[in-house]
This record gives C-alpha cells, sequence and structure tokens, in this order.
C-alpha cells in the first residue's frame, strides 16, 4: 500500500481515479453531475498556478545559464535550432491532427457546446496585448503572453548585470521551488479531480468520450513518430553524415530511459553520455546544447499543443482560423521552456495554452487520467530533438564529422 501511495507512482493513483470515474458515471449518472464541482476546483488550482510556474519556469531557465563564453560561441545558433525545429515539428504535428481529426466523427449522447470567444489577433491587437501597460493587472487578468514576455525581457537583464543580479537569481531559485512543490501537493490531489471530471464526461457524453480519448491518443503518438523522423533523423543524417542506425540505435538507448521516467532532467546524464560514447559527439558542445535543450527544447511540446488545439476545438465544434492557428503556433514556441519537470505537470501548461487560445479546459481532467501514456511520446521526442540538435550544432562549428564517428562505441 505504501508503494501505491509513493510520490513517483502518482499515475497509478490517476489512473485508478480515472477507472473509478468511469464506473461511476455509468452507476450513478445524476450524481456523477452534481459532483462536479470537485473536477472544477481541481481545475481552478490548476489555473492558480499557471502564472506562477511560467513566470519561475522562464526566469530560472534562461537566468542559470552560466556558461557566458560557450553562450555567446553557440548560443544563438543552438536557440535558433530549437525553435525551427519546433516550428517544424508544430507544423508537421498540425497537418497529422487536420488529417485525422481526433476530435470528430464521434456521437455523443449531449453533443458538448461552448460559447465562449475563441482567440483570433490581428497583427495590432497582439502587439498591444502582449505589451501591456501594467504587468501587474496582465498577470492578476491571467495574461499569459505579456507576463512570459516580460520575464524573458527581465531575466535576460538580470544576466547582463552579472554579479549585481546574483541576489535575484538566487532568489527566484528558491521561489520556483516552493512554487513546484506547492503545484506538486495540488497534483495529489488529481485522482480525486480526475474521477469526479471522468465521471461528469460520462454521464454527460455517454460512451463516445472514450472513441474520442482513443482517437486522440494515437493522434499524439502518430504526430511524435512522424516529427521523430521528418524532423530530426533524416535532417540530422543528411547533414552530420551520421549513420542512419548508428543514430537510431543510440535514440532507442536514450528512449528506454526516458519511456520509464517521463524526464527529460533524469534522462540527461544518459543523453550525454550516449551523444559522446555512441554517437561521437565533442564533449564541450555536448554539456551545453544537451542541457540547454533539456530546459527549451521542447518539440514533444509542439506535438502536445498542437493535437491538444485541433482535438479540443474539433469536441467542441469549433472552428480555428488561420489566423488562429499561426498565433496557437507562436505561442507553445514561447511557452515550451515553462514545462515542469513534475508528474503531470504538462497538465498545467495544457490547461495554460488553452486558456490562452480562449478554449475550454475542461478535457484537460479526462487527458490528465492517461497523460502519463502520452508523456512517455511527448518527453522522449523532446530528448531525441536534444540528441539531433547538438549533432547538428557540433556539424556547423566544424567540430563533428558523423562519417568519422561512425566507429564510436
Amino acid at each position: 500500500m505504501s508503494t501505491f501511495f509513493a510520490k513517483k507512482n502518482l499515475f497509478l493513483r490517476v489512473a485508478v481515479g480515472f477507472a473509478l470515474g468511469i464506473v461511476l458515471g455509468f452507476v450513478a449518472p445524476g450524481f456523477s453531475i452534481s459532483t462536479k464541482v470537485i473536477g472544477d476546483l481541481y481545475l481552478n488550482l490548476i489555473k492558480l498556478m499557471i502564472i506562477p510556474i511560467v513566470v519561475c519556469a522562464v526566469f530560472c531557465g534562461i537566468a542559470n545559464i552560466r556558461d557566458g563564453a560557450m553562450l555567446r560561441k553557440i548560443g544563438f545558433r543552438t536557440v535558433l535550432l530549437y525553435v525551427v525545429m519546433f516550428i517544424l515539428s508544430a507544423a508537421v504535428s498540425l497537418a497529422i491532427a487536420y488529417a485525422i481529426r481526433p476530435g470528430m466523427g464521434t456521437v455523443f449522447e449531449n453533443a458538448p457546446e461552448y460559447t465562449g470567444d475563441i482567440t483570433s489577433p490581428t497583427i495590432s491587437s497582439f502587439l498591444t496585448t502582449i505589451v501591456p501597460t501594467n504587468i501587474v493587472k496582465a498577470a492578476a487578468d491571467g495574461s499569459t503572453l505579456p507576463v512570459i514576455l516580460f520575464t524573458i525581457v527581465f531575466a535576460v537583464a538580470i544576466v547582463s548585470i552579472g554579479d549585481a543580479g546574483k541576489e535575484v537569481v538566487a532568489f527566484m531559485n528558491s521561489l520556483s521551488s516552493a512554487m513546484f512543490k506547492m503545484l506538486s501537493y495540488f497534483m495529489e490531489l488529481s485522482p480525486l479531480g480526475v474521477m469526479s471530471l471522468m465521471a461528469f464526461s460520462v454521464a454527460q457524453y455517454g460512451a463516445g468520450i472514450f472513441s474520442a480519448l482513443a482517437k486522440y491518443i494515437f493522434c499524439c503518438w502518430l504526430c511524435c513518430i512522424v516529427v521523430f523522423f521528418v524532423v530530426m533523423v533524416l535532417p540530422t543524417c543528411l547533414y552530420t553524415k551520421v549513420g542512419f542506425m548508428q543514430l537510431l540505435r543510440a535514440c532507442g538507448k536514450i528512449a528506454l530511459v526516458t519511456l520509464s521516467t517521463t524526464s527529460s532532467a533524469a534522462t540527461l546524464p544518459t543523453t550525454i553520455n550516449v551523444s559522446m560514447e555512441d554517437l561521437g559527439a565533442p564533449e564541450g558542445v555536448s554539456k551545453f546544447t544537451l542541457p540547454l535543450g533539456c530546459t527549451i527544447n521542447m518539440c514533444g511540446g509542439a506535438c502536445s499543443f498542437c493535437c491538444l488545439a485541433v482535438f479540443v476545438s474539433d469536441f467542441y465544434g469549433i472552428g480555428l482560423e488561420f489566423g488562429t492557428i499561426v498565433f496557437l503556433v507562436l505561442i507553445a514556441t514561447l511557452i515550451n521552456m515553462a514545462a515542469p519537470g513534475i508528474p503531470g505537470g504538462g497538465v498545467v501548461l495544457g490547461a495554460s495554452f488553452l486558456s490562452i487560445l480562449g478554449l475550454p479546459i475542461d478535457l484537460m481532467g479526462p487527458i490528465s487520467g492517461f497523460y502519463r501514456l502520452l508523456d512517455m511520446a511527448f518527453t522522449t521526442i523532446n530528448v531525441e530533438g536534444d540528441v539531433a540538435a547538438n549533432l547538428i550544432i557540433s556539424k556547423s562549428i566544424g567540430e563533428y564529422d558523423g562519417a568519422a564517428a561512425g566507429g564510436a562505441k
């Protein structure tokens, strides 16, 4: 029993809550609908943590880059490559998601409806939104995007003043630890929240909800697999000349760790070791780009956000205009660096992402019930993207030759 309640086994408790919610929804539909308030409170706790988590994660991700010489040498091209890979991953994911349409084609007992407003910004309104007159008010209103922009500029300013900013960095690191600990407390309530939301979903929409969720899982995994080969493996092999099978074998070793831990940080030692030993990547570049990628390179996040947006919008019968799709890719690019490194933390970022777009977040409850299954794919793609980017960056500065590294063990 103590093993079941261990912190690392939160996903097991969530799975139990998910299953109990399904049973409750079928057995006592009236009761399930009346107790949705429990699920609403759980979602409110997630919303409560969005701004603090985003601020802390973005600030610390930038401010804790201490290797100034390496940052000047390859920092810009590394960040640029990560952004390009993220956008390409988003484009591939959107194409696949719109081909599958996981939220469509399901018959519900009560068709879900949404009467809110979807964000469809013009360039002028977008610029006005991200540059508020009062950052405190923007945070109080839950406007995540201007808060992210302010935090990025603030973090860069703190880094630029050197020793004078050390106390601020130390404070923010402490605050970040406290906020993530607080979030971990709330995530312990996930089994109860998921049970309530799943019971409501089954009672409200009927068995059709399972068909939609199954299609969503399939869509996410397919996007990750296609992104892995199209965005990572093929460009890396063509540019660096590293052997196709050599790269796949190395990525396979790393995947064994990411699939079991669902943590980029926990996989980092393996990622560095495999990159250097199996692929012959240079040590200096690897020990800079891989930890940096662990923080800000989230190609799996591109798959996650794009599939989520298409799934939720289709589920509620909401059409996304082209401008909104471009906007969602931009938003996903900006907030992907804030992905929390705790079990189920991506649920918080998913809710934040939907809120910015003006889409309902109610489905995050049922999704969180099997998020571990999705997180296995997303985390693996995040880390494999770091490996690919590391080889490409090393090649671009003349420190890596894939053909010559073919004999690396």
